[in-house]
């Protein structure tokens, strides 16, 4: 169980948008986790530790390109590897 490959530290913020400035592709090679308010959310699109939100999909809300619209919610956001 010992794992031999390094994995690369978690950056203050996070987009899994591959066309965001934020995606660091190396990142999702491994999964990650993230603890809002003390709950563990699947849903995140988005995360930004230093300012405390994270970007969660709308339910069934499309912009004009056909992408969920997201909601910042702001708390306590901690990221981590599974």
């Amino acid at each position: 169980m010992n794992d031999t490959t390094s994995k690369p530290a978690l950056p203050d913020r996070l987009c899994v948008n591959p066309h965001s400035p934020h995606h660091v592709a190396e990142i999702f090679e491994h999964e990650i986790g993230i603890m809002f308010n003390g709950k563990e959310r699947a849903d995140v699109e988005e995360y930004c530790i230093s300012e405390g939100w994270v970007k969660v999909p709308s339910h069934k809300a499309l912009d004009r390109r056909g992408q969920p619209l997201t909601m910042t919610v702001k708390g306590k956001v901690e990221a981590f590897y599974r």
